[in-house]
């Protein structure tokens, strides 16, 4: 059990004491973070009333559901690999993805769940083939309730989507194969 110094600052909290959801909502986003791209299986923090416990994989307590997604647990080649070198081509996202030239991968920016479409019953984004602009919004992932958009980081053609409508993705999880355009 970790405990967290008492924060003294009184611009991101409440009348009593308590951390706001505002300034709780990046840290926890930042632990995340972390934690999908570390072997930890479980963190527990506490400071004055607030107490936060992740556990990585696993189903909940009282769940009697066999849809619980659990990511493997696949150690990092070596203590010394960086998190640059985890990004997009971990073990924990299943096997590498062979690229063709020109081919990048578009990786998820952060834990959550991947969402094609702006909202049910609306056709997707982008579906393989499509051609992409630089900063074109291909899909969706939320993250603590919140929905951000995903942007192609390049202009050029989808060639194969690697997740599913309403998937849960890890951070630097392979969403998508973009060809780039040759200028």
């Amino acid at each position: 059990m970790v405990r967290l110094p008492p924060d003294n600052r009184g611009d991101d909290k409440d009348g009593e004491g308590i951390p706001s959801l505002a300034a709780l909502s990046q840290e926890v986003k930042e632990l995340l973070r972390l934690i999908s791209a570390s072997d930890i299986s479980e963190l527990h923090l506490e400071s004055g009333p607030v107490r936060i416990t992740i556990k990585r994989g696993g189903v909940p307590a009282g769940s009697h559901t066999n849809n619980a997604y659990t990511p493997p647990h696949v150690p990092p080649e070596s203590q010394a690999a960086g998190i640059v070198n985890l990004i997009g081509n971990s073990p924990m996202h299943g096997e590498e993805i062979a690229l063709e030239e020109g081919e990048q991968l578009l990786v998820a920016p952060m834990v959550g769940t991947f969402y094609a479409a702006p909202s049910p019953g609306e056709p997707p984004y982008v579906s393989e083939n499509d051609p992409v602009d630089l900063g074109q919004t291909v899909g969706i992932i939320e993250a603590m309730k919140m929905m951000n958009e995903i942007e192609s980081e390049l202009a050029g053609r989808i060639t194969r989507i690697l997740v599913q409508n309403a998937q849960p993705v890890e951070y630097g999880q392979p969403l998508m194969v973009i060809q780039a355009n040759h200028a």
